[in-house]
């Protein structure tokens, strides 16, 4: 997985936008076969694994894994101690430079380290505390701006309620980025798509549920969206994670945390009723099955 890793990332490194497709699909693959029980497949050479740029998923039966069975999985296992020590990349910041082109390959690009972004950090909890950095914050509120395609906006919504899920100092930077105003502006917007709207709401109600600190025991309810956590799961975590950030009884994380009626009062600044998002987000409690 290292070897692989390594291409990868030498891959995404390059100017060349073939060479950063491969890469990032390497990763996609070496991301699905963590979380995909694969069925049968045809045998290939360790030449042909290595090289492979992704899973060819139409040619495997392939269904998630089940919860319990991550704790016991080899890959899984290497995949968090590697993640532990990982060199934060700037494939994503080096995209955002990149000259659009007529194309849209480089929107296409953007897409796929989104994507992989957002998966990376539900396996991976710890590296959520990245975000806590205003350059990496920043970089996700610029895909927000106007001027990128609805898609982008879209996945970069996603990726951003990742980074806030049950990270409150993350999201205090963003706070402090003008994360709220860049995203009410959008939603204000009358060029924004519909469906982007709905999603900036949705963002909405997230971004006002009460908070809670992260322990390394609950991690994996967060990194799986699920009430309940497993044990074999939970000794995965902590085993394989000493990452700064994931506080260990809650103190230091506590000190970042904001009650719902401070985040109403700053969000009211820039959209008018905000009492009845939270009238509706306490009647109809959206997200019962993530901890925030």
């Amino acid at each position: 997985m290292e070897a692989l890793l390594s291409l990868a990332f030498d891959n995404i490194a390059s100017k060349d936008t073939q060479k950063i497709r491969k890469g990032l699909r390497q990763i996609e693959g070496m991301l699905a076969q963590i979380c995909l029980s694969s069925g049968k497949s045809k045998p290939s050479t360790p030449q042909h694994r290595r090289n492979a740029s992704a899973i060819n998923l139409g040619e495997q039966q392939s269904t998630p894994k089940k919860l319990g069975a991550l704790a016991e999985d080899p890959a899984f296992r290497e995949f968090f101690r590697l993640q532990d020590g990982f060199e934060w990349n700037d494939c994503l910041e080096r995209l955002l430079g990149m000259t659009s082109s007529k194309d849209g390959q480089n929107d296409l690009l953007i897409l796929s380290a989104l994507s992989n972004l957002q998966g990376l950090l539900l396996l991976h909890p710890p590296s959520r505390t990245i975000f806590g950095r205003e350059i990496y914050m920043n970089i996700l509120l610029d895909l927000l701006d106007p001027y990128n395609c609805p898609a982008i906006q879209s996945s970069a919504l996603l990726v951003l309620v990742t980074t806030l899920l049950a990270t409150p100092q993350n999201t205090r930077t963003f706070e402090t980025m003008d994360g709220l105003l860049t995203v009410t502006t959008l939603f204000k917007d009358e060029e924004t798509t519909q469906n982007v709207k709905l999603k900036l709401l949705e963002f909405l109600y997230f971004y006002l549920m009460p908070e809670a600190p992260i322990s390394s025991a609950s991690a994996p309810n967060t990194a799986m969206g699920l009430q309940r956590s497993s044990s074999k799961v939970v000794g995965a975590f902590e085993r394989g994670s000493n990452t700064v950030g994931v506080d260990d009884g809650g103190g230091a994380a506590r000190n970042h945390i904001r009650t719902q009626e401070e985040k109403q009062y700053m969000l009211a600044k820039y959209l008018n009723n905000v009492e009845a998002l939270v009238q509706d987000l306490q009647e109809t409690a959206p997200f019962t099955s993530v901890a925030y």
